[in-house]
């Protein structure tokens, strides 16, 4: 009886987990950031523990939609930001997205932090996916 109670247990969080999770995110074609803003290199690349700073701000600012793994929540329609159709993006795209918000889609706008902060949000990123796939991104990109 124990071994069944834990096995529907297991169950029940693994599904509830997969149904939070918003494997269905389409990024909005029309959310693209300016070339030079694209091509901006993050100031941080070389400094891959400022990464940590990322991760309490992430968990301060960005959890509430995004998820503890950064899977995005369907409820709030919000992107999985494991997919490749996001960790593609360079550093610069990523910088520019947090720091415009894109309101017609629920993304709010993160120029209130600081510049270096919102690079740290993007090297933290960069670990969700390495987490993810278990192979490390070039965070210069």
């Amino acid at each position: 009886m124990r071994g069944y109670l834990w096995a529907v247990t297991m169950l029940t969080l693994l599904v509830g987990s997969l149904l939070a999770q918003n494997s269905g995110y389409h990024q909005d074609p029309n959310w693209r950031a300016p070339a030079d803003a694209a091509s901006r290199s993050n100031p941080l690349a070389r400094k891959p523990e400022t990464a940590a700073g990322g991760e309490k701000l992430f968990k301060r600012n960005c959890v509430e939609c995004h998820g503890e793994d950064g899977g995005g929540l369907a409820k709030k329609n919000s992107a999985d930001l494991l997919l490749p159709e996001v960790q593609s993006q360079s550093d610069g795209t990523l910088f520019w997205k947090l720091t415009n918000g894109n309101t017609d889609r629920g993304m709010p706008s993160f120029s209130r932090l600081p510049d270096l902060q919102r690079w740290q949000l993007v090297l933290y990123l960069r670990t969700l996916h390495s987490v993810q796939s278990g192979a490390p991104k070039d965070s210069s990109k």
